[in-house]
């Protein structure tokens, strides 16, 4: 059976079978303990794509398809997932402090339109214990040959004037085990986070980490909502660069829930096919504004929704809910057809 058929014929239908968080937690997992074993991570290794080399930021990435924060948000499984074959992987969001996130239940799967609502709310196990867990993973020989970015955000219980200490402590923690930092400022899941898109809000938390970037810097990109009005996205811009950001994230989940039955709605952040052009009109306004390199997240579920990210302007992609959908094999998919 080609991998393909595997995942859509039996892996789907087991985990479509249990609540979507119990299937999240069953399949991250299976992947922390291929992640142990050599003989599981070379099976995983027929899953993967050719080669498509790709450079930006000053790293290569073996294909222009990596996996989006907010499947591995803890960094358990980074090898698991460059065996599958992605090109570069995104753990977190990490916060300061370990939280547990909203209660139960917070995913929830709409197949019809391959969609799904989230409102996790960061539950990870906070920058302390990932920077161990990535301290042991390098010294293990294990550590993957993809490039790893590391996505941070606010804790919780942090009031927002404090939120650029916030998210300093965790750069201190983390930069050394990533290739690139991401600075989430845009889940709608965490009270008051999206406020920090506003001008002196982002500035001074931009400003923090500039200064912190000095020695040794790596890349630090921003992540942003897909429900932006074009004049903050020009504010968005404009701080970007004056804070030598070197790109942009676009985009994180939508609250526009337009796409799901009212009867079946929940609150939370919607991602999957229904965010797809709202994510590539946000794309296309980035690049005929800027030159600021773009990851393309939101709505990629196969190589045309792929190709039009591309077209839009992005230089690399990142799926989740998608991958949740179509599984390795999209992997394949669109690396074959671009």
């Amino acid at each position: 059976m080609n991998p393909n058929a595997l995942y859509e014929h039996l892996v789907r239908p087991l985990l479509f079978s249990l609540d979507p968080e119990t299937a999240h937690h069953l399949a991250l997992r299976s992947l922390r303990i291929a992640s142990r074993l050599p003989f599981a991570l070379q099976t995983l290794h027929r899953f993967q794509p050719r080669l498509k080399p790709t450079t930006l930021f000053g790293l290569t990435f073996p294909n222009p398809i990596g996996l989006a924060a907010g499947f591995d948000k803890s960094g358990v499984a980074i090898p698991a997932w460059a065996a599958v074959g992605f090109g570069f992987v995104e753990i977190g969001t990490i916060t300061a402090k370990a939280q547990p996130g909203n209660p139960r239940p917070r995913i929830f799967r709409y197949p019809q339109q391959e969609a799904l609502i989230n409102r996790l709310g960061f539950n990870n196990d906070g920058a302390d214990i990932v920077a161990a867990r990535l301290r042991k993973l390098r010294g293990s020989g294990r550590w993957p040959q993809i490039p790893v970015g590391i996505n941070l955000g606010k804790s919780k219980v942090t009031p927002i004037e404090n939120a650029a200490g916030d998210y300093l402590h965790s750069f201190r923690l983390l930069r050394e085990y990533a290739d690139y930092i991401v600075l989430n400022v845009s889940s709608p899941n965490t009270p008051g986070l999206r406020s920090l898109q506003e001008h002196d809000a982002l500035e001074q938390l931009l400003r923090v980490i500039r200064q912190e970037n000095q020695t040794a810097p790596k890349p630090i990109l921003l992540k942003i909502a897909p429900d932006l009005a074009l004049s903050d996205l020009d504010q968005i811009i404009a701080t970007c660069e004056a804070n030598e950001i070197a790109g942009i994230i676009a985009t994180n989940t939508t609250l526009n829930h337009t796409a799901i039955p009212r009867a079946l709605d929940q609150a939370g952040g919607l991602s999957g096919r229904p965010l797809r052009e709202k994510s590539t009109e946000l794309i296309r306004a980035i690049t005929a504004r800027s030159r600021l390199p773009v990851i393309a997240s939101g709505g990629i579920s196969d190589a045309e929704s792929a190709r039009e990210k591309l077209e839009a302007g992005a230089q690399l992609l990142q799926v989740y809910t998608g991958y949740i959908y179509r599984g390795p094999g999209l992997l394949r998919e669109i690396a074959e057809n671009l």
